[in-house]
């Protein structure tokens, strides 16, 4: 695709994440999932269950992270789950309790055959954990990462380029990096909050969602490149000293 997409329309509520394979892109509005080409050509939309945040893309299906209760609730009133849609036409297919995840699923990724969510945090924990599945939604393990507290747990997560990326909320928006197995590398102020993913060459792309003048919610992909004192900096922009 090119170094910039736009997804085709205008939504009611915010990009939560998005995905792609090698003829599509899947973006997820909370309220809608959407479908377009790799130029952003809408192909297809559907009305879906509030909320649903980030996804991935695994073997011709799409995983998406959903709460369908209390998100970032102290008491863990979450109802978390993974809705399970085809992505050749957006059919739901199966949805998967995820109650594991007390704080709300906001993000999914999927690493050799197993799922990685990712949720919620209240003011004051100053962890963040994500939660590996099998390919039945079975728990395998609890990860707990040493990042400090941030803003709403994490939004969004990636495994790419022999790291795990995840994207967080707060003003300023943060990115936390660690190594294959959730240990810390960096914290950095970099707005991956609305979706990130890997692409070739080494490379990432991350999402930004204008607000129209309508009030309307948009969507568009950018190419971006790691950066060791950065986390990660916009294509062609010099290196952190």
């Amino acid at each position: 695709p090119p170094d910039v997409v736009t997804c085709e329309g205008t939504y009611r509520h915010h990009l939560q994440g998005f995905c792609s394979d090698e003829g599509a892109i899947y973006w997820s509005f909370t309220t809608e999932l959407v479908k377009t080409d790799r130029s952003g050509k809408l192909l297809k939309q559907i009305p879906v269950a509030d909320h649903h945040g980030d996804l991935c893309h695994l073997d011709g299906k799409l995983y998406v992270a959903v709460n369908l209760g209390k998100f970032n609730d102290p008491k863990g009133n979450a109802d978390s789950w993974v809705y399970v849609y085809d992505a050749s036409d957006l059919t739901l297919l199966a949805r998967h309790e995820v109650q594991d995840v007390v704080y709300g699923a906001g993000g999914i990724a999927a690493r050799d055959g197993r799922f990685f969510v990712v949720g919620g945090l209240p003011d004051g924990v100053p962890v963040n954990t994500v939660y590996e599945y099998d390919d039945a939604f079975r728990l395998q393990k609890r990860h707990v990462v040493e990042s400090g507290h941030t803003y709403l747990g994490i939004q969004t997560a990636t495994f790419a380029d022999g790291r795990w990326w995840f994207g967080c909320y707060g003003e300023p928006k943060i990115l936390l990096v660690t190594d294959a197995d959730f240990r810390m590398i960096g914290r950095y102020e970099f707005d991956a909050s609305l979706g990130v993913e890997g692409a070739s060459g080494g490379r990432l792309r991350v999402a930004s969602g204008p607000v129209g003048p309508d009030r309307r919610h948009t969507g568009s992909l950018r190419l971006v490149e790691p950066d060791e004192a950065k986390g990660l900096r916009e294509l062609n922009a010099p290196a952190a000293p």
